[in-house]
């Protein structure tokens, strides 16, 4: 009953004219950036980072919390009409969906889709709901060993599922930490790696590396690719599914939404997986598996539901355990902490008003997205029509001007662009950038709990096998690491046997 209270308080706090309007603006914002092929969340919420460095800390993270998961559904229209991805979670869309819209059936799609990611969103809220006390008094129980193993899991997870070479993602997530200790020792009180420079003493701002890396070099890979693009017409009145439709995706949508959950309760999986996930379920499952990719609608069912529902259940270890799991969320972590809020157990003591606000916008913000969706796929379409070059020159501009005003320095632009070659050469060489993006978030509060473990054993690192949580999750870490090395190295003998 109390959680149940405090949910209602967070509607309260939702349904404020000012944080409705956030909400309303990061959806809209959301379906635009997963619309527009070669921007996707990470670099639709990195893009905003500037404007929420000045907002309300309620209104700035549900603005870019409606980012994130509005580019889920963003992302399902140009799959359908198009058969590019706006996003890497939608591309499995691509397969049903895009041949559904040739057989005429592009409304059916995207109002399953839009219907099936509702509820799969609105069902991850519950379990955040019902999650979040018992996870945060778990969290109660770990002293500063405790969070720094923690932590160090979060980061193999990722790593280990970064990409098919751990030692490249070992690569940027070193780099990242790197990064992280640029600027004051919390400790010492001394500059290090600052090389002389008095514009890196305050360290580098993870505003600046997240639009480099994700804004600037998206667009660069953007560029590389083909700029035609066909479109297929839907029109509002051929929407509506019938009877059948919504008999044969019924199932989908529930199998999806508890795949999608489960799997956002898991650091580093990524929005991908549950969708590919579900989308080979549905065609196990199928009395008919030979049709799939010949625009079953079970095919798309399925997987946006998943997409969304992942996309909610993966904040759940971040304002529990203080883990973010995929890059989107980190830079949401970000966000939190520009604010000065860090999430973990005591986020939901010493800001209960603005992480129940939050939680209950989730609500809210999918609704929103519902109602935007399916009514508006004219006007969402027609972005598409927009010159490439007009459309990456406007972000660009707009990278620059975001990057100056955080701190008002030249020095800023000029780093953010060496991070934005940095990140068009890392996607060129398939180095991962989700380990680089967490671990520069969470390399000071990995810095800070190894540092207080050190001082309460007086220097002996067995504090972090002395302790009985501390222990298992270092064992787990290892764990997470050999099994990942161990079936990358199968794969490759997998391949070179087929050879």
């Amino acid at each position: 009953m109390e959680t149940l209270g405090l949910l209602i308080s967070g509607f309260s706090v939702a349904l404020q004219p000012n944080n409705l309007l956030f909400a309303l603006i990061g959806g809209i914002i959301g379906t635009v950036v997963g619309i527009l092929p070669g921007i996707g969340p990470v670099a639709g919420t990195a893009l905003l980072l500037p404007i929420a460095f000045k907002m309300d800390p309620t209104a700035s993270i549900i603005m870019l919390t409606s980012i994130y998961y509005g580019t889920m559904y963003g992302g399902t229209l140009t799959s359908v009409l198009v058969n590019v991805p706006g996003e890497a979670a939608s591309a499995i869309t691509c397969i049903d969906g895009y041949e559904m819209a040739k057989r005429g059936r592009a409304g059916p799609a995207l109002a399953v889709a839009a219907i099936g990611s509702f509820i799969g969103g609105l069902v991850s809220v519950a379990g955040l709901v019902l999650l979040a006390g018992p996870l945060t008094k778990l969290a109660l129980l770990f002293g500063p060993p405790e969070f720094f193993s923690l932590m160090l899991v979060g980061l193999t997870l990722v790593i280990g599922l970064a990409g098919r070479s751990i030692a490249l993602a070992l690569i940027s997530a070193v780099l990242g930490l790197l990064i992280a200790m640029v600027g004051i020792d919390p400790v010492v009180g001394a500059p290090r790696f600052t090389f002389g420079n008095i514009n890196l003493m305050g360290g580098i701002d993870i505003v600046i590396v997240a639009m480099g890396l994700f804004g600037i070099g998206e667009i660069l890979v953007a560029l590389e690719g083909d700029q035609r693009i066909e479109i297929i017409r839907a029109r509002i009145r051929d929407l509506v599914p019938t009877r059948e439709d919504m008999r044969r995706s019924t199932g989908p949508v529930l199998r999806g939404t508890g795949i999608g959950f489960v799997l956002g309760l898991v650091p580093g999986v990524g929005a991908v997986v549950p969708t590919v996930i579900s989308y080979i379920t549905e065609k196990r499952l199928s009395k008919t598996p030979g049709e799939f990719g010949k625009g079953m609608i079970e095919g798309v069912a399925g997987p946006e539901t998943a997409n969304n529902a992942y996309a909610n259940a993966a904040l759940i270890p971040l304002f529990t355990l203080g883990i973010p799991g995929s890059p989107t969320v980190a830079i949401i972590m970000g966000a939190f902490m520009m604010k000065n809020i860090i999430p973990g157990p005591f986020l939901f003591q010493e800001h209960a008003d603005v992480v129940w606000g939050v939680i209950a916008s989730f609500v809210v913000g999918n609704l929103i997205l519902l109602i935007l969706n399916l009514p508006l796929i004219p006007l969402w379409v027609s972005l598409l029509r927009i010159p490439r070059a007009v459309l990456f020159t406007l972000i660009l501009a707009f990278c620059v001007v975001g990057a100056y005003s955080t701190n008002g320095r030249l020095f800023d632009v000029g780093t953010m662009t060496v991070f934005g070659v940095v990140g068009y050469l890392f996607k060129k060489l398939d180095v991962p950038l989700a380990p680089l993006i967490l671990t520069l978030i969470l390399g000071p509060l990995m810095e800070q709990s190894l540092r207080q473990s050190l001082e309460i054993s007086q220097g002996s690192f067995m504090v972090f096998m002395e302790r009985p949580i501390s222990a298992g999750l270092i064992i787990l870490a290892v764990a997470i690491v050999a099994l990942s090395t161990r079936s990358i190295v199968s794969n490759v003998r997998g391949q070179d046997s087929e050879l």
